[in-house]
């Protein structure tokens, strides 16, 4: 696999380099600033970027324009954002083409290798992977008329886990059921977000962003 970094502490950043080189992970470009992480992308594609959401040069949200900005050059691009707080925003935004490969992890699980290194692979394989704090404060945000209120605890339960990233063999695992359950109810999640057949995009990704929508 082949990855960028765009990350201005340099203690986090080399330490990524290093926590992916030592995995195996080819890091093709690791730099400081969103300018030059866009003039890496552009110049090279890589498997998948990590990226931090505030960069120089006004520490706002540069590094969550310079990830949107890079999967429109590269469409479809897989995108691991780290954040030392939840912006619901960003995280929406980055899942409205519906595309996958997106994730959004704080960055305190960064030294939670095992996670993290699992995160980017399936970032990088076209799926999701939400903090489970990110996720938890998103809960409390919804509105009343919010279409996630047709679904049961249940469903609610298996679609946060959908966010996190997991396979439905790990969903049921975690839930004590069977796998055909989870099917059962991430059917019943589709249906009740209005999310058919011929939606295009991914239904399991676009089930994520009506989650995560605010």
């Amino acid at each position: 696999m082949r990855v960028m970094i765009a990350e201005d502490d340099a203690l986090l950043r080399e330490g990524l380099v290093l926590l992916l080189s030592t995995a195996g992970i080819d890091v093709v470009a690791a730099v400081d600033n969103a300018d030059d992480f866009l003039t890496a992308v552009a110049a090279d594609r890589p498997d998948a970027v990590v990226v931090d959401i505030r960069l120089p040069p006004t520490f706002t949200d540069d590094g969550l324009r310079a990830a949107v900005r890079a999967r429109e050059i590269h469409p479809g691009l897989p995108v691991l954002v780290l954040s030392s707080w939840v912006e619901d925003s960003y995280a929406a935004e980055l899942l409205g083409d519906g595309a996958g490969g997106v994730g959004y992890l704080l960055k305190e699980r960064v030294g939670k290798v095992d996670r993290f290194l699992d995160s980017l692979r399936r970032v990088a394989a076209g799926g999701t992977a939400m903090d489970p704090e990110v996720i938890s404060q998103l809960l409390v945000r919804r509105k009343a008329d919010d279409p996630m209120a047709a679904l049961t605890a249940r469903e609610r339960e298996v679609l946060a886990l959908m966010a996190e990233g997991h396979t439905n063999g790990t969903i049921a695992e975690r839930l004590v059921v069977s796998e055909g359950a989870v099917h059962k109810h991430i059917r019943s999640i589709f249906a009740k977000l209005g999310l058919s057949t011929e939606d295009v995009g991914h239904r399991r990704v676009l089930a994520v962003l009506t989650y995560l929508k605010v």
